[in-house]
């Protein structure tokens, strides 16, 4: 999977394939969001807040830790 860079005190980086999102944070964690939409994603790039996203729209959904 792509990860993009962003600009977040929280994230530092996300993508998106075949419905899972990929988040990773600067505390070194990362975790996968299944079940989303491209458009959801897209909606992520452009929040103003990448962390009240992840905990707006994206915690609970079956989040997997991968790191």
């Amino acid at each position: 999977m792509n990860l993009i860079p962003v600009v977040s005190s929280n994230v530092s980086a996300l993508g998106y394939e075949n419905g899972v999102i990929e988040v990773h944070f600067h505390n070194g964690y990362a975790y996968r969001y299944p079940n989303c939409t491209e458009q959801l994603f897209n909606d992520f790039l452009n929040a103003p807040s990448k962390g009240h996203f992840v905990h707006a729209f994206l915690k609970g959904r079956g989040e997997i830790r991968i790191r």
